[in-house]
């Protein structure tokens, strides 16, 4: 699998920002079929930083009630993953690219 089709994108949050600065843990939006040794492979090739550990989570989608008739609608299922840096590594997550 291709890196950019492993990591979609990083999931910026109160809790995950906050886990970010004091435990070193990195939380993105992955593929659902992405394993542990992709998502590690391709944290490591995109930031170039060594990864100690990951940790998966597959979210359930949302149902939802919409359009005229109330008719129930489902969002997608999705994982996330925390990605656990080593001492004294960190992500600039907010970086534009320039």
């Amino acid at each position: 699998m291709n890196i950019n089709q492993v990591i979609k994108r990083p999931i910026i949050t109160e809790r995950s920002t906050d886990k970010s600065l004091k435990e070193g843990k990195y939380t993105f939006a992955v593929s659902l079929l992405a394993t542990k040794i992709e998502i590690r492979n391709a944290v490591e090739r995109l930031f170039k930083v060594n990864v100690k550990g990951i940790e998966t989570i597959r979210v359930k989608g949302k149902s939802r009630r919409a359009g005229r008739s109330r008719r129930e609608t489902r969002s997608a299922d999705w994982k996330k993953a925390i990605v656990q840096l080593g001492k004294g590594e960190k992500i600039d997550v907010f970086a534009t690219g320039e």
